[in-house]
């Protein structure tokens, strides 16, 4: 009776047939399979269509295989202003007059998304600093009106800013992109957040040792935060590399464009499926800094979000 008794709660405990358990885990994970591919074929269309010839284009039914795949559509050396080629038309390289075409827009969004990136960085770093390892009256009146900042939609500000603009003559300039998107709410509420989670002691003893506010937060207080910094870097950068409505607003001339606004007036330029090849090259384009940049800083991101959330 015993053997048998002991014997019960032993059958029970056996584990489920591994195969079992394999195909029960990708039946939970199928509603995530199928969320992929809604941002998965997309891009693959985007990624064939950059390789298809303009009379593959215009085919119907349209092809999911380049079946004559050509660069043509970075930049046809065949096509001509003076003589009319069929078959052949511009480049996404050949289609801007501006200075230098296509790469000013390019350097344009860089060179705006890298100046805010840093510059929203340091200044997030420094009030975070400020908030949440000094004892002054009203830090927690500033936080949360930070934190209430974040409740009102940003499109709410686009006449006060574009008004602020106009009077400080930055309309169609680099200050009109990077000043209005330097102060970032949710940066600081997420460092203030980090900062929260790290002993005071450390703080207390670069006092102790003599080193100044500013040299304890360059010294100390940055390399701490470079996994939330890091993580907030993707936020940013994905953010401003993709900011469309802003720039549309303050930007008069094609020189002072970015990535988006370009792409968007060479689609409304260019009418007809044969000219999709270019404008998808141009998304093509656009769209590899970012993802280069987020494989670059993904452990960061993931480490990041983890520790925020240790304390406060």
């Amino acid at each position: 009776m015993a053997t048998a008794a002991s014997a019960a709660p032993a059958a029970r405990a056996v584990p489920a047939a591994p195969g079992r358990s394999r195909a029960g885990g990708h039946l939970l994970r199928l509603p995530f399979y199928l969320l992929s591919l809604t941002m998965v074929v997309p891009f693959y269309w985007l990624l064939i269509t950059v390789f298809k010839p303009p009379a593959e284009l215009a085919r119907t039914p349209p092809s999911f295989v380049p079946q004559s795949p050509t660069v043509a559509n970075f930049y046809d050396a065949e096509w001509s202003a003076e003589r009319v080629n069929p078959g052949h038309l511009q480049g996404i390289f050949q289609r801007f007059q501006v200075d230098f075409g296509f790469w000013r827009f390019l350097f344009n969004s860089l060179f705006i998304t890298s100046v805010i990136t840093v510059g929203a960085l340091l200044i997030c770093s420094l009030a975070a600093y400020v908030i949440a390892k000094h004892d002054i009256k009203g830090r927690r009146v500033i936080f949360l009106l930070v934190v209430a900042s974040m409740m009102v939609p940003w499109q709410t500000t686009l006449i006060p800013n574009y008004v602020i603009m106009r009077n400080l003559g930055w309309l169609d300039s680099y200050a009109g992109y990077i000043m209005p998107a330097l102060a970032k709410a949710f940066v600081l509420f997420f460092l203030v957040q980090f900062l929260q989670s790290l002993p005071d002691e450390l703080i207390h003893a670069a006092r102790v040792d003599g080193a100044g506010e500013w040299r304890i937060w360059w010294r100390i207080v940055l390399p701490l935060l470079r996994p939330a910094l890091a993580a907030m870097s993707i936020f940013i950068v994905l953010g401003e590399w993709n900011n469309f409505l802003w720039p549309l607003i303050i930007v008069q001339s094609d020189e002072m464009a970015n990535l988006p606004v370009a792409l968007a007036r060479l689609n409304s330029y260019y009418a007809g499926p044969d000219h999709q090849g270019a404008i998808m090259a141009g998304g093509l384009i656009a769209s590899v800094p970012t993802i280069v940049f987020f494989l670059m800083f993904q452990r960061y991101f993931v480490r990041g979000i983890a520790l925020s959330g240790l304390k406060g």
